[in-house]
């Protein structure tokens, strides 16, 4: 029998159905599914996939276990490198990480190794009964800021080398930009809150309601408490366009928009956080932050979405799976636009005036780079317009730190292990890159759990 050429296709809930709620989309395989899908895969033994993941989950492995429905062991050797499997299972772009490297994709489609990983770690979580004993500690103390993707990859290897691991939250919800910045339908908090309570069930403390530069410092834990600490407090800084009109009622940016609706559940008919059910919603950005904007919104009841995007379909950097969805929802896409101002009417807004471009030669970044076309402005009909056009790290850790050296874009800079100009303080994640993905984070966080363990290690040896 020869080799499928197309993956299996992931179950979903229908497009007339899911704009009606804020369940899962994707419903993830069965286990013939996975067994039929783990098939597909060669197990080469250069294992190129491997090379593709930042946090080196040995994927051939794991998949051959699926094949033997050995579903346990396969999770087994998966967390041995990721402390988030059910998470990076959904919301990973494999498509350009681990598939892009897989031999079968030069011939047929490459394996669908994020549903893999995303059947392992559901089956595990449904099935699993074995508790889990805390972790011997060294009496070494490492303070974690942030418990969002890297920071929650960096304590897992921590406590699980042995130290004595606090993570500190500047909110009320544990999980970071997981849980107020991914919407349910992509990544159901539950699967979040499982994630973490493995972490405490290791050891693991967590400090919530915690603002570190105001309710105390890096200085003062790495002075009084810590032997190290690890800052991985994200991009949660927003950026608007700088068009006019960005001060009228019914602008967002997709921060405030998606944390209203992930994290203070402003959706539900009894919720104390208000929030615009627009009939006519535009979003400025072309990303996975705008495609989740807009399937929000129109979750909420919005009669027409549009997404507005300077380049074309081709140049879209959100995920093609995400972007297929909002397709099938009815979200239509101004591409080649770029907006221009957002019209008001009473203080309110009414529409958002764009002009069409066309692209030109590769930017710095080697993307085709839009050139305004004059005379052909046109307007959007809209009464909220959502603009998702990147975050930065919020600049609180700069001010109230000394001795850390951080980017002209605000980022902390590091060296290639994680360690920052202040000794025994790493970073990682996007308050390192800026705005990136969950499994570029993880991968930040993992290495710099390396090198605070070898930080540490070496004090001891003194």
């Amino acid at each position: 029998m020869g080799i499928e050429p197309k993956k299996y296709s992931m179950p979903v809930q229908q497009p007339s159905q899911r704009i009606h709620n804020f369940n899962e989309v994707a419903l993830g395989y069965t286990e013939e599914l996975a067994v039929a899908e783990a098939r597909r895969c060669l197990n080469c033994k250069n294992m190129p996939c491997v090379n593709g993941c930042p946090v080196n989950i040995s994927i051939p492995h794991f998949i051959a276990e699926i094949k033997q429905h050995n579903f346990e062991k396969a999770y087994s050797i998966i967390a041995e490198a990721s402390s988030l499997p059910a998470i990076c299972g959904r919301v990973c772009p494999q498509e350009t990480q681990c598939e892009s490297k897989c031999t079968l994709g030069i011939r047929f489609e490459p394996v669908a190794i994020g549903r893999l990983e995303r059947f392992v770690a559901d089956y595990h979580n449904s099935h699993n009964t074995q508790t889990v004993e805390p972790c011997v500690t060294n009496e070494k103390k490492v303070a974690v800021i942030g418990s969002g993707p890297s920071g929650l990859a960096c304590a897992g290897e921590l406590v699980k080398s042995g130290y004595d691991v606090t993570i500190f939250e500047a909110l009320h919800r544990l999980g970071g930009v997981l849980v107020y910045g991914i919407p349910e339908f992509r990544l159901p908090k539950s699967i979040v809150d499982k994630e973490i309570q493995s972490l405490k069930n290791y050891g693991v403390k967590f400090e919530r309601n915690t603002v570190v530069g105001k309710t105390v410092t890096v200085d003062e834990l790495i002075e009084n408490d810590f032997d190290a600490v690890f800052i991985g407090t994200g991009a949660g800084l927003p950026k608007f366009a700088g068009i006019c009109g960005e001060g009228l009622n019914g602008v967002y940016s997709a921060n405030e928009f998606l944390t209203r609706i992930n994290l203070m559940k402003a959706y539900e008919s009894d919720a104390k956080t208000p929030i615009m059910r627009a009939e006519k919603t535009v979003v400025i950005g072309g990303g996975n932050v705008a495609m989740d904007a807009a399937r929000t919104a129109l979750r909420l009841g919005a009669k027409s979405v549009s997404i507005v995007y300077r380049r074309s379909m081709d140049e879209l950097p959100a995920r093609r799976e995400e972007v297929e969805h909002a397709l099938e929802e009815g979200i239509t896409f101004e591409l080649l636009c770029a907006p221009v101002e957002i019209i008001g009417r009473d203080n309110f807004v009414s529409g958002l005036k764009v002009r069409k471009c066309k692209l030109g030669d590769p930017d710095e970044h080697g993307r085709l780079k839009p050139i305004e076309i004059e005379n052909s402005e046109y307007v959007i009909d809209a009464d909220c317009v959502i603009i998702a056009i990147g975050t930065s790290p919020n600049p609180l850790i700069r001010r109230t730190t000394l001795q850390i050296s951080f980017s002209e874009r605000g980022c902390i800079v590091v060296d290639e292990f994680g360690k920052t100009s202040k000794n025994g303080v790493y970073a990682g994640g996007d308050a390192v890159t800026g705005a990136a993905t969950v499994i570029l984070a993880m991968g930040a966080g993992k290495t710099a759990a390396n090198a605070i363990n070898k930080y540490l290690s070496n004090m001891n040896n003194l």
